[in-house]
């Protein structure tokens, strides 16, 4: 038994003893959740429903609990119930109806963990979106991890999602970087607002073969050059280095669309419509202090360039018209200070801030070697790139270490941990516990063991004690991937398939034998265990998938 099953069960017994007690049946909900206890001694799930009903039928707490406990000790699959503090259900399923979910896994592959919990939905996910003036950093590395287990898990529960890169190629950096191509191609000194790093030679290098009259220019036409042909050079390897690391996009935003297609201009007259935008001081800004700025923005210069709120105000408008409810956008801890002014902004395009727009602020991340971190300076030209942190630790590493953490805390990446193959690395320790299980079906199919046909498992032989902790720690899986959708925290997934499911797993692999030793005969005891076996196989891999890291079969 599931434990939506086992809501489902609960439900059914609430209809019941409404109806016994001629109590108003519109006060039940049309769906109910059962949780797992966190003492474990307190039963396999727990129900608050008693507690969610009394005020509104006027029945003491703990006598509907009664009633409901009563009824729901009728039920198939039922072990026991038992009544606890105010008025808190707990449940025991029997041997049966527990094992019964190894089936279930098993038989519903990678299906299993998948939702409709945030179907209707349609969101926009903008993660990474680093400026195409260098290779992407550490820091936007974890977002790429973050922002991608984010969208498989978003659409694992049934959301519409759309991912998406705005890639800056207008406004002052691009210049500083044509001007820092321009000087590299020279041999000369980066200007000294300019970039530095061995990437912009090789950039530069590159430019002048693919252009090779760029330096007989004057140096206005050649800044032009290395603008257009360095920028698109630096994005197609920022897009061939993500693409390494398993992230893609569904969108590759530009930004000067928003200029060239006059969106900016567009998006000020939706504004003004709004009522939000004055004239001060030969420029043109949004009030945002009416929705809690600490300061209001300019739009337009007074020599008429626009800002960089103002393209903002443009991205944001025209995802809303592309549809999308809800915009989540990533950004590094650098941007804290964009919260104020974005929630005020969608306020002024008449928007709810707190429904259509979510902002997540992720924190620093170090690549520690030594025991000392790596620094970082893009312009020092000692940034740790993506492909540093792949070069050091691998692809698999690099994801689960940057999405194991929560994204608001700042985190520390031990090579020496992340790269030895010992339980004491996070990586290694779940995939392990898949290859097991892996390795485990090989063994069973060389003595002839098979699960056998669906219509002969026996469920109720997965009765040890052992078997059991296995079991509730799988069935946990569909609420640990909605809640991390809903919170938008895929680190509760690594916990999850580290904590629960992992540990479980070794303490049932050691002490509930799958294979028969020796002459000794195959019993429904070793198949029922097989479907356990192969169960957590299932879940292993679907989590992992969830993270973007490989579940390998052998280690």
């Amino acid at each position: 038994m599931t434990p939506a099953e086992l809501a489902e069960v609960v439900l059914s017994a609430a209809h019941a003893v409404f109806t016994d007690r001629g109590l108003d049946s519109s006060a039940l909900p049309a769906q109910t959740v059962v949780e797992r206890p966190r003492n474990p001694e307190h039963g396999d799930y727990a129900s608050t429903l008693a507690l969610q009903l009394s005020k509104k039928v006027g029945v003491p707490p703990r006598e509907l609990a009664a009633a409901l406990a009563e009824q729901l000790g009728q039920a198939p699959g039922i072990k026991s119930v038992e009544i606890a503090g105010p008025g808190f259900l707990n449940i025991r399923l029997d041997a049966a109806a527990a094992g019964q979910l190894a089936k279930v896994i098993v038989e519903s592959g990678p299906e299993y963990g998948r939702s409709d919990t945030l179907a209707g939905q349609k969101i926009n996910l903008e993660f990474v979106s680093a400026n195409p003036t260098g290779p992407v950093h550490i820091g936007g590395v974890r977002w790429a991890a973050v922002g991608d287990a984010l969208s498989r898990l978003l659409r694992a529960t049934g959301a519409e999602v759309g991912t998406e890169y705005y890639f800056n190629d207008a406004g002052s950096q691009i210049d500083r970087f044509a001007r820092s191509l321009l000087a590299a191609a020279k041999g000369e000194p980066a200007p000294e607002d300019g970039y530095g790093g061995a990437y912009l030679a090789e950039i530069a290098a590159e430019v002048v073969k693919r252009r090779p009259a760029v330096l007989e220019l004057d140096d206005a036409a050649a800044q032009e050059v290395f603008r257009a042909e360095g920028v698109q050079l630096m994005f197609t390897e920022i897009r061939s280095s993500l693409r390494d690391f398993g992230v893609e996009f569904d969108t590759y935003f530009n930004e000067k669309d928003l200029h060239d297609r006059g969106e900016l201009d567009q998006a000020l007259a939706r504004l003004r419509e709004q009522g939000h935008v004055f004239e001060a001081e030969g420029a043109t800004w949004l009030r945002t202090t009416d929705f809690g700025d600490d300061k209001d923005r300019v739009l337009r210069k007074s020599n008429g360039e626009w800002t960089y709120f103002a393209a903002d105000c443009a991205y944001y408008l025209d995802k809303r018209e592309r549809g999308f409810e809800r915009v989540v956008i990533m950004l590094g801890a650098d941007h804290h200070g964009y919260l104020g002014r974005m929630k005020a902004m969608a306020a002024c395009f008449g928007d709810d801030p707190e429904r259509n727009l979510e902002i997540l602020i992720g924190q620093l991340v170090n690549l520690v070697r030594d025991g000392a971190p790596v620094r970082m300076s893009k312009r020092a030209g000692t940034v740790v790139t993506l492909e540093d942190l792949v070069d050091a630790i691998g692809v698999d590493a690099a994801r689960y270490a940057l999405a194991r953490y929560s994204a608001d805390s700042p985190i520390d990446i031990d090579v020496e941990l992340w790269t030895r193959a010992k339980n004491d690395n996070p990586v290694y320790y779940v995939q392990y516990v898949g290859a097991r299980t892996a390795g485990v079906a090989r063994q069973a199919a060389e003595v002839g063991l098979t699960r056998g046909a669906p219509e002969d498992f026996r469920p109720e032989l997965l009765a040890h004690e052992k078997e059991h902790e296995l079991l509730k720690a799988l069935a946990g899986f569909p609420a640990v991937v909605a809640t991390a959708a809903e919170l938008r925290q895929p680190h509760r997934l690594a916990h999850y398939l580290e904590r629960d499911v992992a540990p479980a797993f070794h303490r049932f692999y050691d002490q509930c034998r799958v294979t028969p030793q020796g002459d000794e005969e195959i019993t429904d005891t070793h198949r029922a265990r097989l479907w356990l076996n192969d169960a957590t196989r299932v879940v292993i891999a679907n989590g992992l998938r969830l993270l973007g890291v490989s579940a390998p079969e052998r280690m």
